[in-house]
This record gives structure tokens, sequence and C-alpha cells, in this order.
């Protein structure tokens, strides 16, 4: 159809093939004009068989939907760079993914179900993608296992948005009405669809219903004999219950599935929103147990005696950056389109690099079963950080990005994404030093294998970046995020949410250095560019605006800091209730903007409250709830109250003591804390003891982590921010 190394509208140099299907071909090419590749679709020429009317129809809905499609921005939704046309070629321009398919991912695990983490992992990420683009009036008409892709890094993608509403609009169904243009797939199509009524967003929920079934339980809900016994069975008949062929999915997430199911519309979830709350209450571990995925079977084992407050732990930015769904990295390097576009050919694993794995003939399945293997010890590993075991998970990495670099080599994808799973593990530890060494190491074969500004190459600066932070290296922290968050909106663009992500730790370094009136700008440009992409009401925005709250604060504009947590406070209830740990984030900013006005009396009342509501939802000693019970006691200090204060300051010291250790930073403040109070009281000698007690700790703290930095800092290579 097109040749190798042809270069269209004088910019993407066409590489190699990728995959063939009804519709034409995806290549690998590069966008000379950027340095970076690309995926490049072309439609194939439907010949003179069809009607001219036909053909001018397929080129203006190609054109009109890949406008659509380039304007949506959201995480999980494959980025559009471009399209047009070239000496009579349509073509679009996509990101070029890394990682696997749903389809291939079960044909990897030979057809088996994938691990129930892996199940949970899908359906949430599938959800908020969905709830994005179904905000835009976009329903994508052709979910199903070929058309999302779970990358290298865990992201989950949805492909072909446009092509799937151009099947659609034009009317077409292609293994049903024989014309050769792939416009959906029977084993996922919704009852209305089949029946020709009309289609809103539900259908697409219905279609999720079908890809959770099928990677739930390793068949679809209707795996009947012919197409028009399967379109048949999705209009009349009821599915079997996905536990009758996988016992361990939990009850919860299999009712959510034949919720999805539902014949009539009507019956299924409101929209993806209400979807995602469900998928979100579903969550609920048994106390005092955990399911950790071994290989792709799934074994449960007993949660080590951690403080009550780490159940459901996040690990995430603490700036507020956007929410990172736990990651479940998958094996194979190649690049993944749809089955639309790619039935002829399924790029293959390889262990060399990108390019040498599209040439690559298909594995034999012993390299199949330890790239299988692989998989679900990363999975493994991933859970026991999950559960808090960061110095198990750190060993299973180091081990697993071994065994991948002897598989693979030590610049296959998979094996700097263990690697760089292994610094994150160390950096969970506190070992800052270490993850440094590796992250430079990863950084350094993502660029020499994908480039500088590939988006993987990217993440990792993203890493080194707010790892520098930690360090206390801040000024070179600032500069490289400020190199990444410029690269980021040169290859992902502005509103990407990973280049909001690194505006995020670029804004959170720039409010340790003091440089409060360039944070709160930050911040403030991140949360309206959220609302503009995301919505008022998505987490990530809510987010970025409790962080202009802080910035106002520590501005000393404390009245627009208050109404902004009001405001806050109110749309936080609406979206995720009362006693969601964010609402009441939200509440104790209100409370501590209360105390800055002066208004004490109003501050304690809310401490109290916030403090109350927090042990009840996340226990008595979480650190969130003891910030609470400390306010509490600044606000009966502020009053005079200081006998009252001090019992709640010294409950607040021994449990971080007892929780944290007595060298914690947070445990040395509220040593400090009750020092000072003692002072008020007249207590001036239990006062001073407290006083030096804190200042041996603090000496002792600093000479652990002197020798710390001597015995591993100089061992590793310094990056430089520049």
């Amino acid at each position: 159809m097109v040749a190798e190394n042809r270069l269209i509208q004088r910019r993407y140099r066409l590489l190699d093939t990728i995959g063939r299907g009804g519709m034409g071909e995806v290549w690998r090419a590069l966008d000379e004009s950027l340095g970076r590749q690309v995926a490049v679709k072309c439609l194939k020429p439907l010949g003179p068989r069809h009607e001219p009317s036909f053909l001018q129809v397929l080129r203006e809905r190609f054109r009109r939907e890949a406008r659509v499609a380039a304007a949506l921005q959201h995480r999980g939704v494959t980025v559009v760079h471009d399209f047009g046309e070239d000496d009579g070629t349509l073509f679009i321009v996509m990101e070029l993914l890394s990682g696997r398919n749903l389809s291939q991912l079960l044909d990897d695990n030979r057809r088996q179900p994938l691990p129930v983490p892996d199940v949970i992992e899908i359906a949430e990420q599938v959800t908020a993608a969905l709830a994005y683009t179904h905000e835009q009036a976009i329903v994508h008409r052709d979910l199903k296992p070929a058309n999302i892709v779970r990358t290298a890094d865990g992201t989950v993608k949805i492909c072909d948005f446009g092509i799937a509403r151009l099947g659609h609009d034009i009317g077409f169904t292609a293994r049903l009405t024989g014309t050769g243009v792939a416009m959906g797939s029977p084993h996922y199509m919704s009852p209305e669809q089949i029946g020709g009524h009309g289609v809103d967003h539900r259908s697409d929920l219905y279609s999720l219903g079908c890809v959770l079934y099928e990677i739930a339980t390793g068949v679809p809900p209707f795996d009947l004999g012919d197409a028009w016994a399967v379109l048949v069975g999705h209009r009349d008949q009821v599915p079997k219950p996905p536990r009758t062929l996988r016992p361990d999915l939990p009850e919860a997430y299999e009712r959510i599935v034949l919720e999805l199911l539902a014949k009539d519309p009507d019956d299924r979830p409101r929209d993806a929103d209400e979807l995602g709350k469900r998928l979100t209450d579903a969550r609920h571990p048994h106390p005092g147990r955990a399911t950790v995925a071994a290989g792709f079977a799934d074994v449960t084992v007993p949660v080590p005696p951690l403080p009550f407050w780490t159940e459901g732990m996040t690990f995430g930015s603490p700036v507020g950056a956007t929410r990172r769904p736990q990651r479940y990295p998958v094996d194979g390097t190649a690049t993944v389109l749809t089955g639309t576009w790619t039935g002829g050919i399924a790029p293959q694993d390889s262990g060399a690099s990108p390019a040498a794995a599209l040439a690559s003939p298909a594995p034999p399945d012993d390299r199949r079963a330890a790239l299988a293997e692989l998989a679900g010890r990363h999975t493994a590993a991933l859970n026991l950080g999950r559960l808090g075991r960061w110095e198990e998970a750190g060993e299973a990495h180091r081990a697993l990005a071994a065994a991948r670099e002897r598989l693979l080599g030590p610049d296959h994808p998979d094996t700097l994404t263990s690697r760089l799973e292994a610094g994150h593990a160390l950096g969970r530890l506190g070992r800052h030093f270490e993850a440094h060494q590796i992250y430079a190491e990863v950084l350094a074969g993502r660029e020499r294998a994908l480039g500088p500004d590939h988006p993987d190459a990217l993440s990792c600066r993203h890493h080194v970046a707010r790892n520098l932070g930690r360090l206390g290296r801040l000024e070179d922290c600032r500069a490289m995020a400020q190199e990444v968050a410029a690269a980021r909106v040169r290859v992902l663009g502005a509103q990407h949410p990973d280049t909001l992500a690194t505006y995020c730790e670029l804004a959170h370094v720039l409010g340790k250095l003091g440089m409060w009136t360039e944070a709160l700008h930050t911040y403030q440009e991140i949360a309206a560019a959220r609302a503009a992409t995301l919505g008022p009401d998505h987490e990530d925005t809510l987010t970025a605006r409790y962080e202009v709250g802080i910035g106002l604060g520590r501005l000393g504009r404390g009245a627009e800091a208050l109404a902004l947590y009001r405001d806050l406070v109110v749309d936080r209830t609406r979206a995720q209730g009362a006693d969601d740990p964010e609402t009441l984030r939200a509440r104790h900013g209100l409370g501590v903007s209360l105390g800055r006005q002066n208004r004490w009396q109003e501050a304690l009342v809310e401490a109290r409250e916030v403090a109350a509501a927090r042990a009840r939802v996340l226990g008595p000693e979480h650190p969130d709830t003891l910030v609470s019970r400390r306010e509490t006691a600044v606000a009966l200090g502020w009053l005079g109250r200081w006998s009252e204060a001090l019992d709640v300051y010294r409950q607040v010291a021994d449990a971080r003591e007892r929780v944290l250790g007595a060298a914690h930073f947070d445990a040395l403040a509220s040593q400090g804390d009750l020092a000072q109070c003692l002072e008020q009281l007249g207590r001036r000698d239990e006062a001073a003891a407290r006083r030096r007690r804190v200042a041996a700790l603090h000496q002792e703290r600093a000479v652990r982590r002197a020798r710390k930095r001597d015995g591993t800092w100089s061992a590793g290579p310094r990056v430089s921010s520049g």
C-alpha cells in the first residue's frame, strides 16, 4: 500500500510495518521535525468497487473523527499528534506505545484469566478514561481487548476512538456485512448496538463489561460458535456468573460485571463516574490479609504487623501530583495498537531493542513461559510494595531486573522498568542516595534506547528530579523539573497529565525554596488546566486547588485561602462524600485558615471534628489524625487553655514516637511542642530537659545521615541538572 522509507508530508519517515488490518496499515515512523518515533496509521484505498459517495463519506468521517481524537487529552487515551492526506493516502499520527493490548496479554497467558489485581487495575483505569471521554460527548462504540493497551509502565490506554466512531456513523459492522472494513466485534457489542437502536455512553459500559468478563475468566461472556450465535446471546441470553469460571474473583467485582452486562441500558450503572465509585467501594480487603500474585496464580499471604493506618495507603508525590493507579508492568516491548489495525501482524517480544522486536519471529513456547513467569514475579514484587514491605519489594525487583537482563538485555524497557522499581523501593526506605544511582543508570539506558525526548525517558528524568529534592538538592531539583516540564510540553502538550505532574513537582520545590509567589502561580495554572481537561470535580483538579490554598496561606492571603477551602470542602463532599480522607484534608485546611484569621474558637471546633472523623476513618494513630489532634492543641494554646493543650500535645508526641520512632522529624517536632507548652505553664526545668533530648536526637540523626551519605553517595554517578 505504502512503501518503506516513504516520507509523508515531508516529515514522517516510515520505518517498518507494525501491523495490517481491514482498513489499512500501521507503521513505526520517525517524526523528523521533533526527532521522536511515532505510529502512523494509513487508510487503505478501498478501490473502484465502492461507490464514490461512500468513499467521500469515509474520507470526511476519517478527517472529522481524527480531529475529535486529537482533542482528547487524558492519560488513559492514546495521544493523536497529527492527521492529514499525502498523495491520496489519509493518515493519523499517534504516540508509539510500548506494551501489550489485552488480547495479546491473554494470548501470552495461553488464554488463562489475568491475575485479580490486574483485572481490578485495568477496570479502574479504563473507567477513568471513559468518564473523561463521555464528558466530551464521545462514545467509543468498539471497545474490546484489542483496543485497550497496558504500557510498560502500567498505564492502561484506550485506542481508536476516532476509527470506532467512524465505523458506527457509516453504518457498517465488518464481520457481518462483508465490506472488509473492520467496524465492530460481535463479542463486545451491546444489545442496542446489535438491534440498531439508539446508542449512548452506556453501550461503552456494556462493552467494558464484556472485556472485564473475558480478562477475569479467559473467555467472552457469550463464547458461542459463530457471529450470529454471539449476537443472539447478547440479545437474549443471561451470561454465566463469572465466579462459576473464576471462584477467586471477589463477589463485589462479579456483581459489577453482571450489572454492566444488563440487557437494558437503564439497568447498568448510570455513567462511568458511578461505575468508578462502585469500583472504589469494592476495594475493601479483609483485615490482616492481602492477595499477592505469584506468577499467574493468586495466593493469599498474611500481612505483617503494620500500623492500622497503613492499610490502603498510597505513596504518591507529596505535592498532589496526578494520582497514578498501582502499576502492573507487562513484558514485551513491541508497539501495540489494535486488532482492527494489526489483525494480520502481531508484534512479538525481543531481547535487544524495539526495532529488533518488531522484526523478530514469534518467540518459542519456553520463551513465552519465561516472560509470563517474569510478569507474575513483577506483579508480586509490586504487591509487596503495596503492603509496605519495601525491603522485600526492593530485593524482588533487583532479582527480577537481573533475570530480565539475562533474557531480554540490559536496555530492554522491561529490564529498565524493574530497575526503576528497585529505585522506588529504596526511596521508600529513605535510601535516596542509592535510589539516585539507580535512577541515573536507568535514565542513561532509556535515553540510549529511546532518545532523550521519549515519554519513558522523560518519566525517568521526572523521578531523578524528585529524588534530588529528597536529597536536599533543591536548586538542582528545581532546574531539572523545569527542564522536564518544558520537554513534556514539547512532546506531550501543556495540558497532558504527565506534564502537569512535573509542574506539581516544580511548584513543590519552589515552595520549599521559599519562592511562594512562583509556587502559587504554578499551582493556579495547574488547577486551571486540570479543570479544563478533567473537569472541576476531578480528583486531580481538587488536589491542585488544595495546593493553591496552601500557597495563599503561606503568602499571608488568609481571607482568600479561607474562601477557597470553604468551596473546596463543599465540592469534595459532593464529589466524594463527607468522610473521604481528601474531604477531611480540605476541612483541616479550613481549620488552619480560621486560626490564621484569629478565629480560634471556630478553629478549635473544626480541628476537634476533623480529628474525630479521621480517627474513625483512618485510625487513631494515622499521621493525618495526629496532625489534626496537634491542631486542636494549637487552638487550645491560643485560647490560653495551656493545661488542656499539654495533655493533647503529650498524646500526639507519645503516638508519634511509638509509631515513627524517637528520631523521626515529626516525633522531634512534637517534643518541641511539649517544651513550648511547658514553658507557657512555667515548668521551665521540664521544658529545658525536653529541649536537651531533642538536641541530642537531632545530633544523632545528623550523624546517621552523614554516615549514610559518605558510605553510598560517592559510589554513584552525579546527574547534572543541566
